[in-house]
């Protein structure tokens, strides 16, 4: 690691990042995370705000990596009939995830991981990630498997013991669990309501938007979070990615 301790890309000067990848510093994480409604309770950055953290626990836990800035916006066109939300096509998220990943390549990264943090990025994660993979030298990681990463997530509120689970999660308990636990004074507490609850069809969100399914744009119920099941499913999540991660840096060698 260079001189500099951060493991954020973004606050490191040229020459540290140069000193840290001469030290042995490989590994860049792509966190893929959007600006989109989450209920009248939590900021429009949720899913990014979730990506920064990811990445920089899961850099901090590798202990050889960099946290590349999260790319946003991302696929969010279902969320559009909600104020504030911004949107781009598949096309231009995949376009992006190659250019950081070109970038990286070039400046000597050898492993580089994709991170998607919201539900419509998953897709084109995957989509982007073996086509890139052929163009450059770097191996590239894609820990795009949403039902995994929605499992993992309702892991952790049980193991905060918060008995609720959410079949298809977005700004209920889970998601405002983790912002608890990041900033709690980004969470809107007088505004805390239930969405839609149950068994829901994602193909049906994403073709015809969450406003069909939910008029406040939550799905579950918020008022179940805590902190400490925030901390709890960010633990969960870093340490099963940094698993995977490390098992797939041994095998590309």
């Amino acid at each position: 690691m260079s001189p500099h301790t951060s493991v954020l890309l973004e606050e490191h000067s040229w020459p540290e990042v140069e000193t840290a990848l001469e030290g042995g510093t490989r590994t860049a994480i792509v966190a893929v995370g959007s600006v989109e409604q989450h209920g009248p309770h939590l900021p429009l950055i949720m899913d990014t705000l979730a990506g920064d953290e990811l990445a920089r626990r899961i850099a901090e836990e590798l202990g050889d990596a960099l946290a590349a800035p999260t790319i946003r916006p991302g696929c969010s066109g279902h969320h559009m009939e909600f104020p504030g939300t911004i949107t781009i096509p598949p096309e231009t998220l995949m376009d992006l995830i190659r250019s950081y990943c070109r970038s990286l390549d070039e400046h000597g990264f050898e492993h580089i991981v994709l991170v998607p943090t919201h539900g419509g990025n998953f897709a084109p994660v995957n989509t982007a990630a073996p086509e890139i993979a052929h163009e450059i030298d770097a191996n590239v990681i894609a820990l795009a498997n949403l039902d995994e990463h929605m499992a993992l997530m309702n892991e952790g509120l049980r193991d905060a013991d918060v008995e609720y689970e959410e079949p298809v999660i977005h700004a209920g308990a889970a998601e405002t669990a983790i912002v608890l636990a990041v900033d709690e004074g980004l969470v809107r507490t007088d505004e805390l309501e239930v969405g839609r609850e149950g068994e829901i069809s994602t193909a049906r969100l994403l073709s015809e938007g969450f406003k069909t399914i939910t008029r406040n744009g939550v799905l579950g119920d918020p008022r179940e979070a805590t902190p400490e099941a925030g901390e709890a499913i960010l633990q969960k999540v870093t340490t099963a990615y940094v698993e995977r991660i490390e098992a797939e840096r041994d095998a590309a060698k």
